[in-house]
């Protein structure tokens, strides 16, 4: 029998984990969902991480696609990438609401 591949979903999915695997990334993105945008440097300003570790988050976010940034000389401007936004939650919820067996569990 040949191994199932993962689905476009789980890979996605599993992308998003990664990126909200770290205390600092799930306070980004807080902070960008209360507002529309917010520029590196306030970001730096208010979180207690150096500009180049802050940098190396958002690199992060920005790779799994949560966040999106615009270069606005000498900085970028960072905002909630709407449209994968709704995909992690979407994906997300199905995770976490999936009828499971628990009772049968150890």
């Amino acid at each position: 029998m040949e191994k199932e591949k993962f689905s476009k979903e789980n890979e996605q999915l599993a992308s998003f984990a990664k990126a909200l695997g770290h205390p600092i990334r799930i306070a980004i993105l807080q902070m960008l969902a209360k507002q529309t945008c917010c520029y590196h440097g306030d970001m730096s300003e208010i979180l207690p991480i150096a500009k180049s570790t802050l940098s190396q988050h958002l690199k992060e976010l920005k790779k799994a696609g949560l966040i999106q940034g615009k270069i606005t000389p000498p900085t970028i401007l960072y905002c909630i990438n709407k449209k994968n936004w709704t995909l992690a939650k979407s994906l997300f919820n199905s995770l976490l609401t999936e009828e499971n067996n628990f009772e049968n569990c150890c």
